[in-house]
């Protein structure tokens, strides 16, 4: 895991946690990659937990994750922060997401699961992540960054 302190915060800023995972092609550089990009593009990366293999859910594929979690500091809102990760999802060779709920194989895969503390539902946006505690490839690489920030 990394760990960047930063010594202030904008007040405006706040903690995104974002859930990141690749079950396609050099799965580790395009999660490197990807981290990247959300430091240029979103906020300051704080935290990076480690990168876990894990099994295709909610379908079949041969395929393993790879899957992580970080903490990243950012003034941009929620819908921007989504607007951002699905650009950042393209730009990496992510098809359309599925909208009639069946899974497919992707080189890249980033969900928005907290934004502070705040509670949203939009059509488009719902924080906390609604099915986050249903996924071990979440709820792990997350507390070990959410573990992580309370020492």
């Amino acid at each position: 895991m990394t760990d960047k302190t930063a010594c202030a915060h904008s007040p405006k800023e706040e903690n995104l946690y974002l859930s990141l995972g690749s079950n396609l092609g050099d799965r580790e550089e395009m999660l490197h990659r990807a981290i990247a990009l959300i430091e240029e593009r979103i906020g300051t990366v704080q935290r990076v937990s480690s990168f876990i293999q894990t099994e295709p859910w909610g379908f079949h594929s041969e395929n393993p994750f790879l899957n992580a979690a970080c903490l990243v500091r950012t003034a941009l809102a929620p819908e921007q922060c989504l607007e951002r990760t699905q650009q950042i999802e393209r730009e990496l060779g992510r098809k359309t997401k599925s909208h009639d709920g069946i899974y497919h194989d992707r080189p890249i895969d980033i969900d928005l699961l907290m934004y502070g503390n705040l509670h949203l539902s939009t059509p488009t946006l719902t924080l906390p992540h609604p099915r986050m505690q249903e996924r071990d490839f979440v709820m792990i690489p997350l507390r070990e960054i959410m573990s992580a920030a309370e020492h």
